[in-house]
């Protein structure tokens, strides 16, 4: 694997396993440098608690499913609340729309099944697979409840709401902006092309990049240089999704959303560029 990262330079800004991230860019020749964007991510438990209360209370038709982990979160706290067993029986009658294939496997593993499920883990496969299965009319006058990690989906939100949905948003995760040094120091390092690549593992680092470059009046820049001489890369399609939405047309994302692939697929772009030359 040695060599095909030969001498990039590619900041990693997520703060999940960057060891092991970056022992396997070393690995592929290239110089990791960490740059965290994301900041801490915490159980928001009050409004969970809420959450579940007024989902009980509200017993929307549709339950859509983004993340295993919110899923998880959300029985967690179900059954220290006393109410899992009423939040089981509440899924079970109503109908489920999951994304990404953990969602389906915590679903799964609860015997839950949903009615739509996406094919690549994607809000937009997501809405595809209600549209081909001739399902979208029935959001019509229905109410949803949509569970998010802790990062808003404003695609999957307004399509929902222009099919005529009521949709009440339960977010179990909260993410906290990094510092601004922090998201200073990437800036400059994209900017001053002092990297050639960088990595995103998270919606949340997307985010934060985006708004802090926008609030120091450089997000201009910011796109001139990730579409020129840095390359962004992307852990999967939902992370990849919002690099897109900000104007960005090359965003390099494996099939599968694994970081090892993440890195075999960047090594590809740059094997494919160096045939060019």
């Amino acid at each position: 694997m040695g060599g095909r990262l030969e001498g990039k330079r590619i900041a990693l800004t997520g703060p999940r396993r960057s060891q092991e991230l970056s022992k396997l860019v070393e690995n592929m020749g290239g110089i990791p440098l960490l740059r965290p964007s994301q900041g801490t991510v915490f159980l928001d438990d009050t409004r969970l608690r809420d959450g579940i209360v007024s989902w009980l209370s509200k017993r929307p038709e549709w339950a859509v499913l983004t993340t295993g982990m919110g899923l998880e979160a959300l029985f967690g706290m179900a059954e220290d609340m006393g109410l899992a067993a009423d939040l089981w029986d509440l899924l079970r009658d109503s109908r489920i729309a999951a994304r990404g294939y953990k969602t389906v496997n915590a679903l799964k593993k609860r015997k839950l099944e949903p009615v739509v499920r996406d094919d690549d883990g994607s809000s937009e496969g997501l809405i595809h697979s209600w549209e081909s299965l001739g399902l979208a009319d029935s959001l019509q006058g229905a109410s949803v409840m949509l569970q998010l990690h802790g990062d808003p989906a404003p695609r999957l939100n307004s399509w929902l709401e222009e099919k005529g949905a009521s949709v009440i948003q339960l977010l179990p995760y909260r993410h906290v902006s990094p510092p601004e040094e922090s998201l200073e120091q990437l800036l400059k390092d994209i900017l001053g092309g002092a990297v050639d690549a960088v990595t995103f593992t998270s919606s949340p680092q997307v985010r934060f990049l985006l708004e802090y470059a926008a609030k120091s009046g450089r997000s201009g820049q910011l796109l001139e240089a990730l579409e020129g001489p840095v390359v962004a890369v992307s852990v999967g399609k939902v992370t990849a999704q919002g690099l897109r939405e900000a104007g960005l047309t090359r965003v390099i994302a494996p099939r599968e959303e694994r970081m090892g692939s993440m890195m075999v697929e960047l090594a590809r772009y740059y094997a494919g560029q160096n045939g060019k030359e």
